[in-house]
This record gives structure tokens, C-alpha cells and sequence, in this order.
């Protein structure tokens, strides 16, 4: 199922009319009838909390559909420790399964890995279990366009692992992908190319090109470099094992990112966020030129902080995931304005993560990863966020309905 699609199809169940405009810093307000409908101007903007502490806009319900160290409703399955990256897939019954990484650092049977989370064509929780066994530290990744989930391990010698998002398959470690502290991992397949981040202090940004478009056995792996300011060029890393020297040391002028974090694609934009110095940064295959979208010493107004994992819906619209910061998801658009989207609030201990659109757009899961770890679902009109200009949250047409 196109993800657009659905989204449409679950706004014109609803009455369109009175739609305001909203200015390019997110302060303003959609109305329907009067009432406002989501309000985006700062934290506060956000309903009251729930009993779990979470803040969404008007019209728009959360639930939290499995906690660590509990039996998913309906299963015997234990859900696991410190829920990470995590990705969405439609299937063939009409439903969709939810894959979420364990960042946990044992491989215990309640962490590391990957685990599931099946759904029905209502939305009902239907299954759970394990897809991915016997890794660590599992942090990010990215879903691919055969449907299958890339689970990234987040240490010096990790690997991309390859899994069936309902573990009927077992999952292949891809070492062609290189052997270093993944990230997170973006296909864009247009250029028939796997972007991937590092979370290092000193990291790189690596392109891998299979030899035949979904088949990740083999292919070339290779690194951003700038030889000059602002001249981007990609060098093939000799040795993608890492062994002895890492991947990023291997070719010179390796560009440095001061600890790589989410990626995923926005149109035909590569976005991805560094930690260290709080940016959001957008990458052009096309034009091979690099820009920075969000930078919290620069944009001084905006809400995000702690930047880590990155949605991007279908309509390209940009979330960005906080360790930290409000607890916050951020919508982040193109000229660097913000505004929060939802917010955990009592357990500033933890991190948002794994945030992932459902088939029809219409519902986002992410996880509150500790204390304990929680997976969340925020259902609604997501569609409301898209932005077709610098001006606008949405148009309508001149009988009032709106198009997105």
C-alpha cells in the first residue's frame, strides 16, 4: 500500500474546511469549525499528558502497544530491553509489522537483536517475536525497498544484518556493507545506492553500491571525502572489514561528522543528523552538494535538541527523534524552522526512538527506549504536516478542501 495514499484516503473522512495558513516558524494553528486542530507553536501547544506521559496535538490519540520486560497484549512474547531503531512493513493480508532493534549490549533472550510487533488491517496486535538473535548493541537502520530491515550494531566491529520483518527468514550479515560503529542506514533507490551514518566523534558518511540492486552480498563501499572545502567526492574504502585500520581512516580527507545518528531519505535528499554539534544536514546526490538544514547554535529559536533518529513521511516531511533535550519529535522543515510533533514528559532518563510511518501514513510508532522502554503508537491526521511551500502547512481549493 502506497503509505500517500492511505493518508489521503484518511483525510477525507474527515470535514476539510477553515484551514489557516501557517507561517514557515510553525506559528499558527489549523481550525476546523472553530476549534483548533493542531496548534503548532511551542511545547505547551501540546494536549495535557496521559497516564503515560504523552503529549500529542488535537486530534491526534496515542497507546503504547508493548513495555519492556512484558508480554505483548495477546502473545507470550517478552518485549525487549532498550527498543531502538525501527521500521515499518505492509503485508499481504492487509497488515503491517513493526521491526524494533535492542540497543541492549548482551545477547540476552530479552535484548539485542530485533524484534516484532504484528499488526491486523484494523490495527490490532496480532504477534510478536524475534527476527534478529545473537548481535549487540543493535541501534538503527533503515528499511529497504524489498522489504526487508537493515539492523545496524552500534560498536567498532558491528555489522548490517539483514532480516525478514517477521523473522520467517534468517537474517545474513552483510560485511560487504563494512565493519564499524553503524549507525543508521537509508536506500535511495533512484541511485540504487545504501547511505549510512557512524556514530563516532570522528565519523564518516559511507555509500554502498551493491553489484545488483537488492542483493547486499556484494558491492563497493565508499566514503565522503573533501579534498577542498566544499568539493565532495567519493573514494571506495579499500577494506571494508575494518582490519586493522577503520573504514574512515582508510582513504584521505575523509570528511568528519561529529557523531552520525538518523538518516533516511526526503524526496531525493539524503537527511541525516549529527549529535555532537545538534545539526541536521541534507545531502543532494543529484547536485553532490551538502547542506545543513537545522543547527541548534544557529537556529537559536528552535525546539530541537539531542538529535537522533530521523521519519521522513511520504510527502517528505522531516522528524527528528531527541536523546535528551524535551523528549521531544521534531518536525524539522526546509529552512531550518521547528516545531514538536509529540512529547514524553516525567522520564528524562530515557530517549525517543524508532519513529516509523505504518503503510497508510496515518500512524507513527516510536519508542520511549528506558525506564522502563516503552513503544508507542500516535495516531491521526499526519498529513496535516505536510508542507507544499515555505508559507504553508496546506492549501485548499476554492470550495475549502483541502489538498495535500
Amino acid at each position: 500500500m502506497d503509505r500517500k495514499t492511505g493518508s489521503q484516503k484518511a483525510w477525507s473522512e474527515l470535514r476539510r474546511r477553515d484551514f489557516l495558513r501557517v507561517s514557515a516558524l510553525g506559528s499558527g494553528a489549523l481550525v476546523f469549525g472553530g476549534s483548533s486542530l493542531l496548534t503548532a507553536c511551542d511545547p505547551v501547544t501540546l494536549k495535557p499528558a496521559d497516564e503515560n506521559g504523552i503529549r500529542v496535538h488535537a486530534f491526534f490519540d496515542a497507546r503504547v502497544v508493548a513495555t519492556t520486560g512484558e508480554a505483548v497484549e495477546g502473545t507470550s512474547y517478552i518485549w525487549h530491553r532498550w527498543p531502538d531503531g525501527g521500521g515499518c512493513f505492509a503485508l499481504p493480508d492487509g497488515g503491517w509489522s513493526y521491526v524494533s532493534n535492542s540497543e541492549w549490549f548482551t545477547t540476552t533472550p530479552d535484548g539485542a537483536g530485533v524484534s516484532y510487533l504484528r499488526f491486523d488491517a484494523g490495527g490490532n496486535i496480532v504477534d510478536a517475536g524475534r527476527c534478529l538473535d545473537g548481535t549487540l548493541i543493535n541501534c538503527a537502520g533503515g528499511i529497504t525497498p524489498w522489504d526487508t530491515w537493515l539492523s545496524c550494531e552500534e560498536y567498532p566491529g558491528g555489522s548490517v544484518w539483514e532480516c525478514h520483518p517477521l523473522g520467517e527468514v534468517p537474517a545474513v550479515r552483510r560485511p560487504a556493507m563494512g565493519v564499524f560503529q553503524h549507525e543508521a542506514a537509508a536506500c535511495h533507490t533512484i541511485e540504487e545506492a545504501i547511505y549510512m551514518t557512524e556514530d563516532r566523534p570522528d565519523g564518516a558518511l559511507y555509500k554502498f553500491i551493491p553489484d545488483t540492486w537488492g542483493d547486499l552480498s556484494s558491492g563497493t563501499l565508499q566514503v565522503m571525502t573533501e579534498p577542498q572545502p566544499g568539493n565532495l567526492v567519493w573514494q571506495t574504502v579499500p577494506d571494508p572489514s575494518g582490519s586493522p585500520v577503520p573504514c574512515k581512516d582508510q582513504v584521505p580527507d575523509t570528511k568528519r561528522f561529529e557523531g552520525g545518528e538518523g538518516i533516511d531519505i526526503s524526496g531525493q535528499n539524503v537527511v541525516f543528523t549529527t549529535k555532537r554539534d545538534n545539526r541536521v544536514w541534507s545531502y543532494s546526490p543529484a547536485a553532490n552538494s551538502l547542506t545543513v538544514m537545522y543547527d541548534a547554535a544557529v537556529n537559536t529559536s528552535g525546539v530541537l535538541s539531542g538529535v537522533d533518529n530521523v521519519e521522513t513521511s511520504d510527502a517528505g516531511v522531516v522528524y527528528v527523534c531527541e536523546d535528551g533535550g524535551d523528549m521531544q519529535i521534531v518536525l524539522v522543515r526546509a529552512d531550518g524552522s521547528t516545531f514538536p510533533v509529540v512529547q514524553i514528559e516525567g522520564n528524562p532518563g530515557s530517549e525517543i526512538c524508532g519513529a516509523a510511518f505504518d503503510p497508510s501514513g496515518t500512524r507513527l510508532y516510536f519508542s520511549s527506549q528506558r525506564n522502563p522502554g516503552k513503544t508507542i503508537e500516535v495516531s491521526g491526521p499526519w498529513a496535516a504536516f505536510t508542507e507544499p511551500g515555505p508559507l504553508q502547512l496546506g492549501r485548499t481549493d476554492e470550495g475549502g478542501e483541502i489538498r495535500v
